[in-house]
């Protein structure tokens, strides 16, 4: 008989629950979060089992990994997207992996990407970056603050950054205070060349990264964490797919042509909506057919949504790219 297991992910436990064909549990238990008490649990009914869904918390990486090496079929659980009956009086860990296993056994699941757990390693390790990276910008605002509202004198992020830098300008505690921030920032900065030095070392230049670099605005290794926050091109079956999932789409509900609310605008990757905001605000700067594209959308509304249109057009440029094989045409792309 076909069986079919749901598992509710905490923090330090999870329950284990396992339905048969006609929905009657067979099997159910809250153990502790060790791969070897899942296994023990799940090896009396591995044969029979048609996959097992786990939900997409935060924490997934290691009970997935682990029951993956071990040959068990996983479906990864799109928690945002499955919805329960209005209805319900009661709801539970035990009745929320029950559901799991039974929307599995409907072929009705919503389930979202296991990204391959050698590339996923090297991805997390640019996310580590990106996160340094705006602690460093956080320390370079703080010191041109600082500056500023001190002594009414602009410093710009490029004098900072120079090796020989000093601040002459602040005196006393403000100065002490400043140059706190300088040598945090300094720190970042060499934090950041040793992931960068790393990454180049455990990933080969693909093809498509070669590809990715053609886009004005994209470098090594913003084209690298774009290449691996997108994973497999072709688990977008269109380019609106992949837009979205960069949050470069907007989030709003409609009806009669009036905004009448909005979405989880959340919802997508924020690292690969960071990636093509950057690339746009260095495009715009550099390739002029995109700074006229950028020119109109500020006339008509901001630079925070001019740029954000250009982020857009940048996504779906990197879509057709990667799937065709293409390098980039601004003209295409900004036609």
């Amino acid at each position: 008989m076909a069986l079919y297991c749901g598992i509710d992910l905490h923090s330090n436990n999870h329950v284990l629950v396992i339905n048969d064909e006609n929905d009657k549990t067979v099997f159910e238990k809250r153990i502790g979060n060790e791969l070897a008490l899942s296994l023990k649990y799940l090896a009396p009914f591995k044969d029979d089992l048609v996959g097992i869904a786990v939900e997409s918390t935060f924490n997934w990486y290691w009970l997935v990994d682990g029951l993956m090496e071990h040959g068990y079929k996983l479906h990864l659980v799109n928690t945002a997207a499955v919805k329960q009956y209005d209805g319900l009086k009661h709801s539970g860990d035990v009745k929320d992996a029950f559901h799991l296993a039974h929307l599995m056994k409907l072929g009705i699941l919503p389930t979202g990407y296991i990204y391959p757990k050698e590339q996923r390693m090297i991805r997390d390790l640019l996310r580590r970056r990106m996160q340094l990276v705006q602690a460093a910008s956080k320390q370079l605002l703080s010191i041109q603050n600082q500056i500023w509202r001190s002594t009414g004198i602009r410093v710009s992020a490029s004098q900072i950054k120079k090796k020989g830098f000093e601040i002459t300008l602040l005196s006393g505690h403000l100065k002490m205070a400043a140059d706190t921030n300088l040598r945090i920032y300094r720190s970042i900065r060499e934090e950041i060349k040793l992931l960068e030095s790393e990454v180049e070392k455990a990933i080969e230049e693909p093809e498509s990264l070669e590809l990715l670099q053609t886009m004005v605005g994209i470098g090594p290794i913003l084209g690298l964490t774009i290449l691996l926050e997108t994973g497999a091109v072709e688990r977008f079956s269109h380019v609106g797919n992949y837009a979205s999932y960069c949050r470069c789409v907007q989030s709003i509900r409609e009806s009669n042509g009036k905004k009448k609310g909005e979405g989880n605008a959340k919802s997508g990757n924020k690292y690969l909506s960071w990636a093509f905001s950057q690339a746009a605000h260095v495009a715009v700067r550099f390739e002029p057919k995109i700074k006229a594209f950028y020119d109109r959308k500020y006339q008509k509304r901001n630079g925070i949504v001019a740029i954000r249109a250009v982020a857009h057009k940048l996504a779906r440029a990197a879509y057709y790219m990667l799937k065709n094989n293409e390098r980039f045409d601004v003209y295409k792309a900004f036609g």
